[in-house]
């Protein structure tokens, strides 16, 4: 059984060329309307559902993302796997702008966003602990080292609220932390796609050294666009990488995240509740 591979793009990603079989659906959902309409097609006879994460021409700013609606529509869509495509500030020496992180961890530093399809007479609770598909991962990693030299294997990136970036002092901490990686869009988003029972994995493009680095200079929007328009060529062909190899479905287990997480009565949940997240609860509804 062949998947049906979402890509949410992010910053400059707003097409992906080489896709034959092309459609545009636009996606109602309970929760509102996803960033943009959904571009169907195929590439090496997989199907993808492609949705540009601040809509077309970049209109929609972190925060006010619809990110609830994007995952139920990729969902409603079919989608069994999403891959991520973020431009991410580097916190660490080693990556580079221009270096891309295969991410298996996050931090969530947001305060603004709703965070969870369980709300209003449903209560779930999720296992987040690794919030990556590890299958999805590994397709994405291999996929990106045929593309870019310099790829690394694992790292944390911290989502930030935005759309300002850091402070000194804020990029300071971060540091301390620990984290990797620094952007404003991969949570919720990847918490909603594992209550959605969706293969989540990113790749996360450097395109800075946030503020942090003495010698380097601040982030500016010139320096950043000059390096996301290489990022974004490479992961238009790293996309197409992971589309051949995304051959079967997985066994890792990430669409089996409500088997025990719905705590609700079934008896009790309300029949607004239970029209509302059909999509996302599927035979348990």
């Amino acid at each position: 059984m062949k998947q049906i591979l979402g890509i949410i793009g992010g910053s400059g990603l707003y097409d992906i060329e080489g896709m034959k079989k092309v459609r545009e659906v636009r996606v109602k959902t309970p929760f509102g309307d996803p960033s943009d309409a959904l571009i169907i097609g195929e590439i090496g006879g997989t199907t993808i559902a492609f949705l540009p994460r601040h809509g077309r021409g970049h209109l929609i700013p972190p925060s006010h993302i619809n990110y609830r609606a994007n995952i139920y529509a990729m969902k409603k869509t079919g989608a069994t796997a999403i891959l991520s495509i973020s431009a991410v500030g580097s916190m660490k020496e080693k990556i580079r702008p221009g270096d891309i992180v295969v991410v298996d961890q996050f931090y969530d530093n947001t305060k603004l966003r709703v965070n969870t399809f369980f709300t209003d007479g449903v209560v779930g609770h999720i296992q987040f602990a690794d919030p990556v598909c590890p299958s999805l991962a590994d397709i994405a990693l291999a996929s990106a080292r045929t593309v870019v030299k310099r790829v690394h294997k694992g790292g944390t990136y911290l989502c930030m609220e935005g759309p300002a970036f850091s402070t000194r002092a804020e990029s300071a901490i971060y540091r301390k932390w620990g984290v990797d990686v620094i952007g404003m869009t991969n949570m919720p988003e990847a918490k909603l796609a594992r209550e959605a029972g969706i293969c989540y994995s990113t790749l996360a493009l450097a395109t800075d050294y946030d503020c942090w680095r003495e010698g380097h200079e601040d982030v500016s929007v010139d320096a950043i666009i000059a390096v996301l328009r290489n990022n974004v060529e490479n992961s238009k062909k790293i996309i197409v990488e992971v589309a051949k190899r995304l051959s079967t479905k997985c066994g890792c287990g990430c669409s089996e995240s409500l088997k025990y997480a719905i705590l609700t009565d079934p008896e009790k949940i309300p029949a607004a509740a239970r029209k509302r997240l059909g999509v996302i609860l599927g035979k348990r509804s």
